[in-house]
């Protein structure tokens, strides 16, 4: 992280060469030390170091200069950097304007010439003053800078990428932020292809691929060998669950995730029923420890999206999205679900753009002061009503049963209630999202008739469906697309065909011998985040029965 800066300005090249040398003999470690030898230049390098976000504490300036005095080069440069400590250096003769100047320019000390000696009579005030200014002060912010449009898909993906695998970024709105001009500008970037992803180095990525983003920020996207004991897929509760009870357990594990560990329960603002914290852990928080649990014990998660599956002889060949193929002689299904898509018209057209899918968390902010709209009535809704309502001046929940009652926890009914700018809304559903570059109304129906109501956010969570269509015929699954295992496995009519062993699967094996399922993704399964990690844990002991077999 670059210090930051003290400017000393004066005309007079001895004066300035004298302040630079003190102030470097004293604050050297700490600060930078800039210079300039006039007004104007001086304004001219605050101006590059504000689109920079550089960090200036004091500027330093003598006060007769030509074509600009100090005083008024420090008037002007308050509105450049207003929390910067001001001193005019004097001459005796002029300390009527700088006792003036603490009201016009708002300067915060003057000092004499000669100051010497600095350790009486300079190094005490500036001690004072750059402490107070620190007492202010928070460093910039030297991550990633993300350039985008709110109401664009892309640019919600991207960042929800990067939130959820805790890389921190700051977010820059192209239409609203002259910063944001000024950085595409400074890079020849065009401002018409967005997002641009900005990075320390001066470097950017413009409307990258996940594995283009994901490598660039360090994350792991291509395998370190190719067999390993287990493959998991997917990174929710039961994925990481089987990554930490596998790899502790001596198993050479690999767990392949498209988006960030949590999967679901990840966009969860807070989890208050999971066992162990009293207070509730977000869900972000409880894939972040659970990842860390598993890089500890020797897990190896890869960002990838798992797009095929082939069987030869004892190994299962998983095929990712970049082509490559890993092999395991145990293969672990723990996808989990994504919510059911709004079927009304508008809504494919308006998704990212103001409807989402989800707790959709990188949003919260930009939400700020307006009404939110949330369709659903089970827990992962409730969770992000209470969430939504810290910064929406109103969160409408549409319901379509005639209750909260039949689909969601009592503490979460109980905490709605008692949260002042939350609507719950029952019998009620959206018939049709309306907006052109983004969601600007919707049509509703509910026991009073159809009403069209302004919005700009719509959060939806209307039930789960599998992500299962990548998987062969021989994974044998219901007719919505979860997978079957155990005793629901043996009661399909295929199962006689397709299992060819002498033993009875395992209770969580599928009808490949050696591929188990976990967690949402398995019929029958109870979706909560506590289940899933019970399973995940489980499938282990079973992938250790048969890797024992032979």
């Amino acid at each position: 992280m670059s210090r930051p800066i003290l400017f000393a300005i004066d005309d007079d090249i001895s004066v300035l060469e004298a302040v630079v040398q003190d102030l470097r003999r004293k604050y050297g470690a700490t600060y930078r030390v800039l210079r300039a030898g006039s007004g104007q230049a001086a304004l001219d390098t605050l101006r590059q170091l504000k689109v920079r976000e550089e960090a200036v504490a004091l500027l330093l300036s003598d006060q007769r200069m030509p074509g600009m005095t100090g005083v008024e080069f420090l008037e002007a440069a308050q509105a450049i950097y207003p929390e910067a400590r001001r001193v005019l250096l004097t001459a005796y003769a002029d300390t009527e304007a700088a006792i003036r100047a603490i009201n016009t320019a708002r300067i915060h000390y003057y000092l004499t010439k000669p100051w010497d000696p600095p350790e009486e009579k300079l190094y005490p005030v500036l001690d004072d003053l750059l402490a107070d200014w620190n007492s202010g002060y928070q460093p910039r912010f030297e991550g990633l800078r993300v350039i985008g449009h709110r109401w664009s898909l892309r640019d919600h993906q991207l960042r929800s990428f990067l939130s959820r695998n805790h890389v921190p970024y700051r977010w820059l709105d192209a239409a609203a932020s002259d910063d944001a001009r000024t950085l595409l500008q400074e890079r020849s970037l065009d401002p018409e292809v967005l997002p641009v992803v900005l990075f320390a180095d001066g470097s950017a990525l413009v409307n990258p691929e996940t594995d283009v983003l994901a490598a660039r920020v360090g994350l792991r996207t291509q395998a370190a060998q190719d067999f390993y004991d287990m493959v998991v897929i997917g990174a929710g509760p039961a994925g990481l669950a089987a990554a930490v009870y596998g790899a502790s357990e001596g198993l050479k594990t690999l767990v392949i995730e498209p988006m960030a560990p949590g999967g679901q329960a990840g966009s969860s603002s807070l989890i208050e029923n999971y066992l162990g914290f009293p207070a509730g852990i977000t869900g972000a928080d409880l894939g972040r420890r659970a990842h860390m649990q598993g890089v500890r014990f020797g897990a190896e998660f890869l960002v990838q999206r798992a797009v095929g599956l082939r069987i030869d002889g004892q190994y299962r060949f998983v095929v990712l999205a970049d082509g490559r193929e890993v092999s395991s002689h145990v293969l672990l299904l723990a996808t989990g679900v994504q919510y059911r898509r709004l079927e009304i018209p508008g809504a494919d057209k308006l998704t990212g753009r103001g409807i989402y899918y989800g707790a959709a968390l990188v949003e919260a902010a930009a939400c700020r002061d307006e009404e939110v709209y949330i369709v659903g009535g089970a827990n992962s809704a409730g969770q992000a009503a209470l969430h939504f309502a810290k910064f929406a001046c109103k969160v409408t929940m549409l319901v379509r049963a005639s209750g909260l009652e039949a689909s969601m926890s009592k503490y979460l009914i109980d905490e709605i209630e008692r949260t002042s700018n939350i609507v719950v809304e029952p019998n009620t559903q959206v018939l049709e999202a309306m907006g052109e570059e983004h969601l600007e109304a919707l049509r509703i129906g509910g026991p009073a008739g159809e009403s069209v109501r302004e919005a700009a956010s719509l959060f939806v969570f209307i039930g789960a469906v599998p992500r299962t269509e990548w998987l062969p015929d021989a994974v044998l699954r219901d007719e919505k697309g979860f997978i079957l295992a155990g005793p629901e496995l043996k009661a399909s009519a295929k199962f006689a065909g397709i299992w060819k062993q002498a033993r009875d699967p395992f209770l969580l094996e599928t009808s490949i011998p050696g591929v188990f399922v976990a967690g949402d993704v398995r019929h029958g399964s109870v979706k909560r985040a506590a289940s899933a990690v019970g399973e995940g844990s489980i499938a282990v002991q079973f992938a250790h029965q048969y890797l024992a077999s032979f």
